[in-house]
C-alpha cells in the first residue's frame, strides 16, 4: 500500500455534499482506503476570481493503485459528479488533485507528483497541514511551507 494525499474542492451546488460524495466514492473504490479527512475550509477563488467561494478539504488515503491508476480513479469521481472543464481554474462541482504519492516523483505531461503548485496555495496547504503537518514535500515539512503562503481568504467552517 502507498500513502497518498489528495486535495478536493467544490464551488458549484451544495459544496459540502459534493465533497462528501467524492470522499464516499473514493473510499468505495476497492483499491482505495480513506484514512484521514481534514476539516472543511471555505476559500476565496484562485486564478479565475469571478466565481463563488470554494469549499476545500484534504484526504490521506492508502492505495495499491499505481499513480496513473489513482489519477484515473480521481477523474472517474470528477466525471461521476459532473465536473465540466470550461474555464481554466473556473467553477466546478468537484476537483480532485493528487498532491503526493509516497516518495514518488513524476513530471509527465499527464501527471506531476508532487503537485507542482501545492506549496504556493494556502487552500491546499491549510487542510493538508491539519492532517499531515510532518509530511515532507520538496524537502520541507508541510507545516514549514505553510508559513510562507497567503492564508487570507481561508476560513475553517
Amino acid at each position: 500500500m502507498h500513502r497518498a494525499y489528495l486535495s478536493l474542492g467544490s464551488n458549484i451546488g451544495d459544496r459540502q455534499e459534493q465533497l462528501e460524495r467524492a470522499v464516499a466514492l473514493l473510499d468505495a473504490h476497492e483499491s482505495i482506503r480513506v484514512e484521514s479527512v481534514s476539516s472543511y475550509y471555505e476559500t476565496d477563488p484562485w486564478g479565475f476570481e469571478d466565481q463563488d467561494a470554494f469549499l476545500n478539504i484534504a484526504l490521506g488515503i492508502d492505495t495499491d493503485l499505481t499513480p496513473d491508476q489513482l489519477l484515473a480513479a480521481c477523474q472517474a469521481v470528477e466525471q461521476e459528479l459532473k465536473r465540466v472543464r470550461k474555464i481554466h481554474w473556473g467553477p466546478r462541482t468537484i476537483d480532485v488533485d493528487i498532491l503526493t504519492y509516497g516518495q514518488y516523483c513524476s513530471q509527465s505531461a499527464v501527471l506531476e507528483i508532487p503537485h507542482p503548485r501545492m506549496t504556493e496555495r494556502g487552500f491546499v496547504l491549510v487542510p493538508l497541514a491539519e492532517i499531515a503537518p510532518e509530511l515532507s514535500v520538496k524537502g520541507r515539512k508541510v507545516s514549514d511551507w505553510l508559513v510562507e503562503v497567503d492564508r487570507s481568504g481561508i476560513r475553517k467552517i
